[in-house]
């Protein structure tokens, strides 16, 4: 599952975390490749605290809240700049899918950059038939360059399953919901791409903090407001979207 963006600061990669945590607590086997190279932040979201380990010449990913997780972040100092471009970020990645001992996950998320660059071209070649997701907020700015996301999948042939609207509301002291970015914008996005909207995450300060201090939301509150609605999210996902295993399960042996 390639979950994408047009642009920054959508929340993209607190809905990867926080949906890996809500499939997990489904029973489901789950991993997550934070291939966002130069703006890794995945392993600090789900307070992983291991190094991955290494057994017979494969990285075993750590496990936090459930979820396996391979990020650069492992690799490089917290302070470092990551400058890189074309066949180092393309043999990076084949090394995240292909030395990385994932087992058989039925969900791998890939948090993707934002915008349309190298890391969606090469995993678009090593993922062909890869489902993605794009993340947008209400705002009309954030939909329309959300929208860019999408074109670059239908360029590669990959499918987009479905749209996640981050920030929708803020529900305040009062009770009352504030559409503080608008409203509409996921579901117009939805409409222009020809998928459904899967899901509208409220804004809520314990997903901020959450996300800072390693402890997702979906793991610690899961019957707060927004881990209810990213437990919806995982369960559409899981239940009726139901993705396809991709993985080969080998030969089948007939007597006689």
């Amino acid at each position: 599952l390639l979950i994408a963006s047009g642009k920054g600061g959508v929340g993209k990669s607190s809905v990867t975390t926080n949906l890996a945590v809500a499939l997990a607590a489904r029973g489901k086997a789950v991993g997550v490749v934070d291939a966002d190279v130069w703006g890794f932040s995945i392993p600090r979201m789900l307070g992983v605290d291991k190094e991955p380990s290494v057994i017979d010449s494969m990285l075993v990913p750590p496990t936090a809240h459930g979820v396996r997780c391979i990020s650069m972040g492992f690799f490089a100092e917290e302070d470092q700049a990551v400058i890189w471009r074309g066949p180092m970020l393309h043999k990076a990645l084949e090394q995240f899918l292909t030395d990385v001992f994932w087992d058989e996950p039925d969900f791998l998320l890939v948090d993707l950059p934002p915008g349309t660059g190298d890391v969606s071209l090469s995993l678009s070649q090593y993922l062909p038939r890869s489902e993605v997701y794009i993340v947008t907020t209400p705002q009309v700015a954030a939909q329309r360059v959300a929208q860019r996301a999408a074109a670059m999948a239908e360029k590669v042939k990959l499918e987009v399953k479905g749209v996640i609207e981050n920030m929708s509301w803020f529900t305040g002291d009062d009770g009352k919901r504030y559409e503080i970015f608008g409203s509409g914008g996921g579901q117009e996005l939805a409409d222009k791409v020809g998928a459904p909207l899967l899901g509208q995450i409220p804004l809520r300060v314990d997903l901020r903090e959450g996300s800072d201090t390693g402890q997702p939301v979906t793991a610690v509150e899961p019957d707060s407001e927004v881990g209810r609605a990213f437990a919806a999210l995982a369960e559409r996902i899981d239940v009726e979207l139901a993705p396809t295993r991709r993985y080969n399960k080998g030969l089948t042996l007939i007597d006689g």
